[in-house]
């Protein structure tokens, strides 16, 4: 097979965005336009991509080397078009021999699935292969100028288009591949002889017919190709990334009953058989295994829920949490860093903050894990089958043994054994008639 390399284009500055922050670095799925690209491309088979950057986006850069290493990436300066832009990465290429794949860095919709028509139609014989799309609104778009025998003669810029020719129904996407070698070829003999004095990309088309080349075109969804230029396209990708993993759920078999209210992540796993109640929120990094219940009102984050675990209503589980088979983590209950065995459950209002909790536990309402002196955090472990009373509070570092008992409303410093009663709560003083003597001073006042 053809070796692939790719390479994104990320210096624009996203003006219509209306944000301080850099356009490929908003997010779709809770991950970047950014790093959702990098992934589809990796995943289309690319060895090697190369990141074009600006030098007004640090920040862009420093995602790009993270994802890449430094080599991978070039800085176009000063912005002078998209074929000026592509052409900042002939030396990062210089040694590659195969096909290339040019796209844009803010298409966080489009998959592997979706390019791989353009390998097909250069397997096939075409020199430049054309990603394009049929949209609803073509304002803003080229269009793809056909012969008569299909093949692609020209992209139109609607700026510089004739009305024949803003006619043509398929637009261009921004995505082509082509032989590293001829693409570089076409990318330097590209002009600025147009309405916004930029060198264009889309020009190499012509040059790639002057050449005698075969220029092809494949089709994707609209909704496969489009870009997030502004907010509200940026809402719309988003509704799209939802409805996908929603239909993909409930597809392996996981059970919704309002699956329109339930938001993920891009890497979120949910294993057939789990139920996902209403509204429930999953963060990057969580887990659920089948026959596990999150119920409504759930926010998830970098957590796991173990086969037939319930979480919720009105729960929060955050980084490290790991809820054990069968437990329960219930309403307003937030756990952070915590692992619960098998059966152990924290049914309200509670915090469990770094540590474990045993097999069986059981912790009670208004339970706190006193993990922060404001400098250091610290670990509270609750033995197999302990019982933590209501309104405790369990002062880290600190150790419950198995089946121990803690008196409700304690505040426990030190270890206790297991099956002991620890108690920390002042002695109850109760003075009769108190109360009758009190309203009557009062009374008389």
């Amino acid at each position: 097979m053809t070796r692939r390399a790719a390479v994104i284009l990320a210096a624009g500055q996203g003006t219509r965005m209306k944000s301080p922050l850099p356009k490929v670095l908003h997010k779709v799925g809770a991950r970047t336009l950014l790093d959702r690209v990098i992934d589809t491309v990796e995943q289309a088979g690319c060895e090697r991509v190369v990141v074009v950057v600006g030098n007004h986006s640090p920040a862009v850069r420093r995602l790009a080397e993270q994802r890449l290493g430094a080599t991978s990436i070039v800085v176009q300066y000063p912005p002078l078009g998209t074929a000026h832009a592509v052409l900042a990465a002939k030396a990062a290429l210089a040694d590659f021999d195969g096909d290339v794949l040019v796209i844009n860095g803010d298409c966080p919709l489009l998959t592997p699935e979706d390019l791989e028509p353009l390998y097909l139609l250069r397997s096939h014989g075409a020199d430049l292969a054309l990603l394009g799309f049929t949209p609803v609104d073509a304002l803003l778009y080229g269009r793809l100028i056909r012969a008569e025998h299909g093949e692609i003669i020209k992209i139109a810029e609607p700026k510089d288009a004739t009305p024949q020719e803003l006619a043509a129904p398929d637009c261009y996407a921004g995505m082509l591949v082509a032989d590293r070698a001829r693409l570089i070829g076409w990318l330097e003999r590209v002009n600025n002889e147009n309405a916004k004095g930029e060198y264009y990309l889309t020009d190499i088309v012509k040059l790639a017919v002057s050449d005698k080349g075969s220029v092809r075109a494949a089709l994707a969804p609209e909704s496969a190709v489009m870009g997030c230029d502004t907010q509200a396209q940026l809402a719309a990708a988003e509704g799209f990334f939802q409805e996908r993993q929603r239909a993909r759920f409930l597809a392996d078999g996981v059970a919704m009953p309002a699956p329109a209210t339930v938001h993920f992540s891009w890497d979120t796993q949910v294993a057939g058989g789990a139920t996902l109640e209403q509204f429930v929120v999953f963060a990057p990094g969580v887990k659920v295994e089948a026959g596990a219940v999150i119920r409504a009102f759930t926010h998830l984050e970098g957590a796991t829920v173990r086969a037939g675990a319930i979480v919720g209503p009105y729960a929060r589980l955050r980084p490290g949490a790991d809820i054990g088979e069968e437990a329960h983590i219930g309403n307003f209950v937030e756990v952070k860093k915590v692992t619960l065995g098998r059966g152990a459950k924290a049914n309200h209002l509670a915090y469990l903050g770094d540590g474990t909790v045993g097999p069986g536990a059981n912790i009670g309402a208004g339970t706190i894990f006193c993990n922060y002196d404001g400098f250091d955090k610290y670990e509270t472990h609750v033995g197999a089958g302990a019982f933590v009373g209501s309104d405790s509070a369990l002062v880290a570092p600190v150790r419950i043994g198995d089946g121990a008992y803690i008196g409700t409303g304690s505040v426990i410093t030190d270890d206790v054994a297991a099956d002991s009663l620890a108690l920390a709560r002042g002695r109850q003083v109760e003075k009769p008639g108190w109360a009758v003597t009190f309203r009557e001073g009062k009374a008389k006042k």
